[in-house]
């Protein structure tokens, strides 16, 4: 059975306290796990604390923490701490962001984006193990670290991110789970080829990694209101946060997705959402009224491979409609 987890607005909050509402409505909505996002707000460590110690059973996790900001050792801090806080509930996720962000936001060289992911698994696995970390790699030597508290019981999964194939045949091969956005379910099929594949390079079994595939959602009394939140939402991202988001679409099929980056890159934002069609929006979000959107969700369900749906909302969406459709499209809404 396909979990069925929440990826928590990715928009400016008004408090924490109203991230951690999310957290509770989730879990006593049903959701598996809640995953927190690191953008240009709130830190996520200290946010991930609060929804912790605040509910009980729905695992939470980072989604994602960019493996440049902050030193693998301390990533491997972090990981311990939030597990021992969550009392084993923990999950952590890692990725390398975009040069968008990295360069121009944290003032940091984007550098070799897989090989420093890579690396920085392996330095973190090292530190939660409780052993004394000794490494020597492309990006990263450090020797002489040691956790002064005791390892975290359960060691905490460590997902990672990717959207090329090359990306995700890495994460087949060294990772505890994938996390893939921007894919409609036949884009999903062909990244767990290369899930397999790096599974099998690493001599793994393709089935102990664990896949989530994040879906945008939005499902409200007015559904053309629905619908054009998801429309910004997917044009913002294909054509304001660098080029991954168009590339993953182009390579599933959407030409468009090049027009409409074109468009949003020249200031005409109208253009660029004339481009995004209809068809386009059905194949990648579960939007409108709550049957056509649990009809979406469970064409990803249906895909042989798939572990998780994430559950995400529009950048512009309201806090009620924010839950209005978390409600909606729970595990065992009706």
């Amino acid at each position: 059975m396909t979990d069925r987890d929440v990826h928590l607005p990715v928009a400016a909050q008004p408090t924490v306290d109203s991230i951690v509402d999310y957290t509770q409505r989730a879990e006593a909505g049903g959701y598996d796990c809640a995953w927190l996002p690191e953008t240009w707000g709130r830190d996520a460590v200290t946010v991930l604390t609060a929804m912790a110690e605040r509910t009980d059973e729905i695992a939470i996790g980072s989604s994602i923490l960019n493996t440049y900001s902050r030193s693998p050792a301390l990533l491997g801090q972090t990981a311990a701490t939030l597990q021992e806080v969550s009392g084993g509930r923990f999950r952590l996720g890692l990725g390398p962001s975009g040069p968008a962000v990295i360069e121009n936001w944290h003032g940091l060289e984007y550098g070799n984006p897989l090989k420093r992911t890579r690396e920085t698994v392996d330095i973190v696995r090292q530190v939660l193990s409780g052993e004394a970390v000794d490494y020597d790699g492309d990006e990263f030597d450090l020797a002489g670290f040691r956790l002064r508290c005791a390892p975290p019981e359960p060691t905490p999964p460590i997902e990672v991110t990717g959207m090329g194939p090359k990306a995700v045949e890495l994460a087949g091969r060294f990772a505890d789970g994938w996390h893939g956005i921007m894919l409609t379910p036949d884009g999903v099929r062909d990244r767990l080829e290369n899930i397999e594949r790096g599974a099998e390079l690493g001599e793994r079994n393709p089935e102990d990694v664990r896949v989530t595939t994040g879906v945008t959602c939005c499902v409200l009394d007015d559904t053309a209101r629905a619908r054009e939140l998801a429309r910004q939402h997917v044009a913002f991202y294909v054509g304001g946060m660098g080029t991954f988001y168009r590339d993953a679409l182009e390579r599933q099929g959407y030409d468009e997705a090049v027009a409409i980056h074109d468009a949003w890159q020249a200031g005409d934002r109208e253009r660029a959402l004339e481009l995004l069609g209809d068809d386009l929006l059905s194949d990648l979000c579960a939007v409108g009224d709550p049957e056509s959107a649990r009809e979406s969700l469970e064409r990803y369900e249906a895909v042989d491979g798939i572990d998780a749906i994430a559950v995400s909302f529009p950048r512009g969406a309201t806090e009620a409609e924010v839950r209005q459709t978390m409600d909606a499209v729970a595990p065992g809404a009706d």
